[in-house]
């Protein structure tokens, strides 16, 4: 599910799409017995050969190369009729054993066509396959074979394809919001640089032409205006130090985020609320619990196996006063919790000097789960942004 909706890319991913089309070339098993057990001249066998040979190359060509993408319809259209006249002279040559030709033509129909066309075009096609059947067969015997198997595969393949490419539709847009979301945090990155930074430096300029001009006649003021620009430049620099710390900070809801994207990538069901309790403790204590989200996420995706990790937030109430307690668990191979790592070494290390605490051990039912509880003494409230 990874590459759904997503381009063929690869000899891998391409023989995998081949296999998975070609697998549903089985229902041509009749045209083909046909072919063979029945005794026709040389020349018969020959033609339909070839013509069952250009209908599958049709069909293929078609389903491999215009699901998800169609850059050229005129292609579109003219191979889409070359298979539907192929049926219809296949079968009217050879006999209904052929009739399924025409449940090709269905999801050939549901797979590229617009939906509104594949709309009108699948029964249209069913209908002409039941004009032809009843040369030889009843209608209860079609409607009870083909006629259903033709409506119901080419509509199923229909919502495939759109379902194909809403999924690519909205692997575009999060990439887009993902470059805006860029975009707006190097804006934001540049706004606040030019007001730490923009009016210290033209005050050191200032100050330094000042310095120079003093300094033949009047040494004494220009040693003033130096020690100016050493004090303008110690407080620019704390300024710059104070940004970045705010810049390097872990929030809860951008771990929460990346959790998500980490989670998904790696194909494991993702359990994870959208955004952080409303009741938040203090900025370091919210630091903690997000750095024990991000260490445990990578061990779920590092080392559990997982195919499900859930995480949650509680809210507690001690005798030692209000808590929040953050739990990521998941259904992996799990683990003791006896033997920590230098990660979640490190990560309790981290957690007990904000006053919390930290507990690993096993899942409720398996895998391995992590919880950790931090005060709320000094916490704020309001909805996160």
């Amino acid at each position: 599910m990874q590459t759904f909706g997503q381009p063929v890319m690869g000899r891998r991913q391409i023989l995998t799409k081949a296999v998975w089309i070609g697998i549903w070339l089985v229902f041509l098993t009749s045209p083909v017995h046909d072919l063979v057990v029945t005794e026709r001249s040389a020349t018969a066998t020959a033609l339909g050969s070839l013509g069952l040979a250009a209908f599958v190359a049709c069909y293929l060509s078609l389903v491999f190369r215009y699901t998800t993408k169609v850059l050229d319809w005129r292609a579109v259209y003219v191979a889409f009729a070359a298979q539907f006249t192929l049926a219809v002279v296949l079968t009217l040559c050879f006999g209904t054993q052929w009739l399924g030709l025409f449940v090709y033509v269905s999801v050939s129909a549901g797979a590229v066509l617009p939906m509104r066309y594949a709309a009108r075009v699948i029964p249209a096609v069913t209908g002409v396959m039941v004009a032809i059947g009843l040369r030889t067969d009843s209608l209860q015997d079609l409607l009870g074979n083909l006629v259903v198997l033709s409506v119901l595969v080419g509509f199923a393949m229909a919502g495939v394809r759109q379902l194909i490419r809403t999924t690519i539709q909205l692997r575009q847009a999060r990439a887009t919001v993902a470059q805006l979301a860029a975009n707006e945090e190097r804006l934001r990155l540049a706004r606040d640089l030019h007001d730490l930074l923009g009016h210290s430096l033209s005050l050191i300029t200032l100050k330094s032409e000042l310095a120079g001009r003093m300094l033949p006649d009047h040494p004494d003021q220009a040693a003033r205006q130096v020690a100016d620009i050493e004090q303008v430049s110690r407080q620019a620099l704390v300024d710059v130090r104070e940004a970045v710390s705010g810049y390097r900070r872990r929030t809860l809801a951008g771990e929460l985020a990346g959790a998500r994207t980490a989670l998904t990538a790696a194909g494991i069901e993702a359990d994870v609320p959208l955004e952080p309790p409303a009741e938040l403790p203090g900025e370091e204590a919210e630091a903690a619990l997000a750095w024990a989200l991000r260490e445990a996420v990578t061990n779920v995706v590092r080392h559990s196996g997982a195919c499900r990790c859930t995480v949650a937030f509680t809210a507690r109430k001690t005798l030692g006063g209000p808590l929040l307690e953050l739990t990521v668990e998941d259904d992996g191979v799990g683990g003791s919790g006896a033997a920590a790592g230098n990660g979640l070494t490190g990560l309790g290390e981290r957690v007990e000097a904000v006053g919390g605490i930290l507990e690993t051990g096993p899942g409720t039912r398996r895998g391995f789960r992590l919880a950790v509880r931090v005060p709320l003494a000094e916490a704020t409230v309001g909805s996160p942004s």
